[in-house]
């Protein structure tokens, strides 16, 4: 895997602006906050984030793969301000299960999602 940065761009915080790899791939559905029972962990946006990831990284361990593979993370959130508001929170959350990796990202303000209870969805690519 190659990280992508075009010269004179600043560096991206948390994310990768492009990234170039070859190999088999892996899609992983997205994935809220809920423990293997179904079941919300917090109504708090930070901890349904580490959650969603852990979840992400549950299906990729099925495939051989681990947060190193992710090349791309979308994330469905509720509400921007929250989650602006949240962000050195979810700074700390992502670390602790992805590690010091930041794959391409992108963050959508939704207007709901299918579980209603839930604040963020996140969906994954990675390349093996």
């Amino acid at each position: 895997m190659r990280r992508l940065q075009p010269p004179g761009w600043p560096q991206p915080r948390g994310y990768a602006n492009g990234i170039e790899a070859s190999g088999r791939l892996v899609f992983v559905a997205g994935q809220i906050g809920w423990d293997e029972t179904g079941t919300l962990v917090s109504d708090a946006l930070p901890a349904q984030v580490g959650q969603a990831l852990r979840n992400v990284l549950a299906v990729l361990a099925e495939a051989g793969a681990g947060p190193e593979h992710v090349v791309r993370l979308t994330w469905f959130v509720t509400s921007r301000n929250e989650y602006v508001a949240s962000l050195k929170a979810i700074g700390v959350e992502y670390r602790d299960v992805m590690g010091r990796h930041f794959p391409v990202m992108a963050v959508v303000e939704v207007s709901g999602l299918v579980e209603s209870d839930a604040k963020v969805e996140i969906e994954a690519t990675a390349v093996v």
